[in-house]
């Protein structure tokens, strides 16, 4: 039975279609894609493709650190930022270059180099919250702290491919005898994230139940402590069968109980 959650998914891919837009320029053989996005500024994010015999050069033309140091986040200045900008690029096989961000692509695979170029912008603007001085790590990295102190033993920047063929990272990956847990950290839950979220974990459910041969369980940990979360995003993921944990709330046994075997 569809719910209005799945709705909701369909109307975000929807919406992702229909406001995504390229225009070519005839003098460079660039062509500019606006996505539906939001940048830094308000503004929409853009990349840049160019086709080169059989290859296709997709770039950010530079922009996403350009802004990122207009909001006084400078990599250059901070080891703390360079190594996690390092582990992006790492993680999403994104080259930089004079502060471009760059990735080479085919037609075969340029849905995916484009994935990937579009979540390493999304993860490189989240690091303006280094900038606030009440802030001291990403939420993800105190979720990380967590499954330290609990003696789990996972595996971080989790990457698996899903029906449709696109790769997808979670944050960490428990594998346990006879199930998997996959999680992702959220600083919030929104109209946004929780459709990708649930879409992204539903994609790889099969693929990886099929390759492992176990149960996976989708689990978002999400930090409810400086903003309240709303009923219904956690009725959404439960309605998906996909787990849930409150930051405020992770000591609670249940919750202790959903990380280990």
């Amino acid at each position: 039975m569809n719910t209005w959650i799945d709705k909701l998914i369909d109307d975000y891919y929807k919406f992702l279609r229909d406001r995504t837009i390229a225009i070519t320029d005839t003098g460079t053989d660039w062509a500019v894609i606006s996505t539906p996005f939001v940048g830094a500024f308000n503004d929409h994010i853009e990349i840049y493709a160019k086709k080169n015999k059989d290859k296709i050069i997709l770039s950010d033309d530079g922009i996403t650190l350009k802004n990122l140091e207009l909001q006084g986040v400078s990599i250059g200045k901070s080891t703390k930022r360079k190594e996690i900008l390092e582990k992006l690029l790492l993680n999403y096989g994104i080259k930089c270059e004079n502060d471009e961000l760059i990735v080479e692509a085919t037609e075969a695979n340029f849905a995916q180099k484009k994935h990937n170029l579009m979540t390493t912008i999304f993860e490189i603007n989240d690091m303006y919250v280094l900038s606030k001085p009440s802030t001291s790590s990403f939420f993800k990295e105190d979720v990380k702290l967590f499954l330290d102190e609990r003696n789990v033993i996972y595996t971080p920047e989790f990457i698996s491919k899903g029906r449709t063929g696109l790769e997808f990272a979670f944050d960490f990956q428990i594998a346990h005898k006879d199930r998997e847990i996959v999680i992702k950290s959220f600083n919030s839950l929104s109209k946004a994230n929780v459709p990708k979220f649930l879409f992204t974990w539903d994609d790889v459910k099969s693929v990886r139940e099929h390759v492992s041969n176990k149960k996976v369980i989708g689990l978002a940990f999400v930090n409810d402590e400086e903003k309240g979360v709303e009923p219904e995003y956690i009725d959404a993921l439960k309605s998906r069968h996909a787990e849930c944990v409150l930051w405020s709330d992770r000591y609670n046994p249940e919750n202790i109980q959903k990380i280990v075997a």
